[in-house]
């Protein structure tokens, strides 16, 4: 048996056919439907949306290295994401606890998060990294946040 802790958890709302890992592994097998997407900015993260419906979105992200995403929640959606290509980083912490979890992410590797699920993420590597993210219902904006020592995560 394993824990898993509650900010990593989707909630009730979520049925079957609306799993974000479902969602993912269908869009990962149509390559055409996103490959052609793809592109690469030297100067930030670069995203391209693939799909959207009523109740999820299935965004594209390109990361050089030396490329993240500050630390930041998603607004309430909920989701998962699949790095396609390279190494990603990723940094986890719980709002109100001290401490956090590192994770590295290889190509085929995924990630499961719930609607107050905190992180920060970066190509480390030297190579190029890709990833396709599932978020319901939509991205929502991203509220930034710092690690303050004593309380972890802490919204700016």
């Amino acid at each position: 048996m394993f824990a898993v802790p509650e900010n990593t958890v989707l909630s009730d709302v979520r049925v079957a056919p609306q799993q974000p890992t479902k969602i993912l592994r269908e869009v990962l097998a149509d390559r055409s439907s996103w490959a052609h997407l793809l592109r690469y900015d030297p100067v930030e993260r670069w995203t391209a949306l693939v799909q959207s419906t009523s109740s999820y979105e299935v965004w594209l992200m390109s990361w050089l290295p030396g490329q993240g995403a500050e630390l930041h929640d998603h607004g309430g959606a909920e989701g998962a994401f699949t790095v396609v290509q390279g190494v990603l980083t990723e940094i986890v912490g719980q709002p109100g606890r001290n401490g956090q979890a590192l994770h590295v992410l290889h190509a085929g590797q995924s990630r499961v998060f719930g609607p107050n699920y905190v992180h920060q993420m970066r190509n480390e590597g030297i190579d190029p990294a890709v990833s396709i993210h599932v978020f319901g219902p939509t991205r929502q904006r991203m509220t930034p946040y710092r690690f303050d020592p004593v309380d972890g995560p802490v919204q700016e």
